[in-house]
């Protein structure tokens, strides 16, 4: 099997699968449309993709609440005012982390974002909520 180069080395498409598969933290990348064009088919995953998924427009695959903030961190990445956003939630009764990671090539050309979502019960820390506050009005 051909290796894929990477910066820091290579990988069989076969170990990329399995690291992503492996791991607890989900992953969706989203294009420059922000259109999901790849998410993480891993048995942990807290929020279900499907291939189905794939294609389709960030705010097709997130809750109808949700929507309005993320269509607001996404507009500051692609204008450049926002390279990342951390916030904690609960689902479930679960503490989780997301994170929205801005994507860029070499040039600084904006190319996506890149979200990982991961359980945080052994990471939970008090003030949370006035962390997740000041996160969504001081740009980073």
């Amino acid at each position: 099997m051909t290796d894929i180069k990477l910066t820091g080395g290579h990988l069989s498409l076969d170990e990329l699968n399995a690291i992503f598969t492996t791991i607890p933290q989900e992953f969706d990348v989203l294009d420059d449309h922000d259109i999901v064009v790849w998410s993480s088919m891993n048995k942990h995953r807290i929020f279900s993709r499907t291939e189905k998924d794939i294609g389709k427009t960030v705010f097709e695959v997130h809750p109808g609440h949700s929507q309005g903030r993320v269509k607001a961190v996404l507009k500051q990445m692609h204008e450049g005012k926002r390279n990342s956003i951390s916030i904690n939630i609960h689902k479930d009764g679960q503490p989780l982390n997301i994170s929205f990671y801005s994507l860029h090539d070499d040039n600084g050309k904006y190319l996506g974002c890149v979200e990982v979502t991961q359980p945080v019960q052994d990471y939970q820390v008090s003030g949370s909520k006035w962390r997740n506050f000041l996160n969504m009005i001081h740009k980073k």
